[in-house]
């Protein structure tokens, strides 16, 4: 990972972070645990995820234990509670963030409204939109090639794979890139030469990125607004010209093109009531 020819030094931890979080079903036993006001043993954890089966449910806790985010309480052999370490819920805020991408960009089913007769977005669980949009970027050479791309802006591939995967061979780049293209935060223009840039929503991950480099170098929250490739960008009161709506489908193959870095997605902080808002009591996909 190419991280000392970038402005900043956190994106192996970053890339680690994501990682560890990445697994199925890790962010939903992380929010699962917040959501209460103290720590559940397990019989009532798996009473909050009755989809999950003991197989899934348990390796998932002894990884999170294992990583310092989640803290195992023997009382007795038979009474064990799991909880939130400091660290796991001072990682809040990134998930919070995830899902806010998730919600906003990530595409969404019509249903119909029994109350209003109209059709509208289904209601995804917060949990789920988290997961999800870590199916986008959580896939291997992601971090670093989306990181690059913000440090970089446009740019071809050929200097991309220089810059972000220097160590593998120049043809490496082409599968990571490409689904970073086809799920619609990377778009490829053709002109006298191809060149890759962040579209919109690839553009509105920052405030993930932003989080997550706070977290991971235990830096305070609000010292990542002057985050030196995610932070908040500084743009002439003249040149403001609105906000910038995009909504990215979840499978799209066409790119959103910009004049402009677009104006950072807003991050609705989710309430621990509002973790299972989907109409079914699990995961909607």
């Amino acid at each position: 990972m190419a991280a000392a020819r970038l402005p900043s030094t956190d994106l192996p931890r970053v890339a680690e972070a994501l990682e560890m979080i990445a697994p199925r079903w890790s962010v939903w036993v992380l929010m699962t645990l917040a959501s209460q006001p103290g720590p559940l043993r397990y019989t009532k954890l798996k009473e909050h995820l009755p989809w999950l089966g003991d197989g899934q449910l348990h390796p998932r806790l002894r990884a999170l234990s294992e990583a310092g985010l989640v803290e195992r309480t023997a009382q007795t052999r038979l009474h064990v509670t799991y909880g939130l370490t400091a660290r796991g819920r001072d990682l809040m805020p990134s998930l919070t963030a995830l899902a806010g991408w998730g919600d906003a960009h990530l595409e969404k089913n019509l249903v119909l409204n029994r109350v209003t007769g109209k059709s509208e977005p289904e209601r995804i669980p917060a949990a789920q939109n988290a997961e999800d949009t870590l199916a986008v970027i959580g896939h291997r050479h992601a971090t670093v090639l989306l990181w690059t791309l913000k440090a970089r802006g446009t740019t071809t591939m050929a200097a991309l794979s220089a810059d972000a995967m220097a160590e593998h061979s120049p043809s490496a780049i082409y599968s990571p890139i490409r689904r970073l293209i086809d799920d619609g935060i990377v778009s490829v223009s053709r002109d006298d030469v191809a060149s890759l840039q962040l579209t919109a929503p690839g553009q509105a991950l920052a405030p993930i990125y932003r989080a997550l480099a706070a977290w991971a170098t235990a830096r305070p929250l609000p010292d990542a607004e002057s985050h030196p490739v995610w932070g908040t960008p500084r743009i002439p009161a003249a040149a403001r010209s609105g906000q910038w709506a995009a909504h990215q489908a979840r499978k799209a193959s066409q790119a959103v093109a910009v004049s402009q870095p677009p104006a950072p997605a807003p991050v609705t902080a989710w309430r621990p009531g509002e973790l299972f808002s989907a109409a079914t009591t699990g995961p909607s996909r």
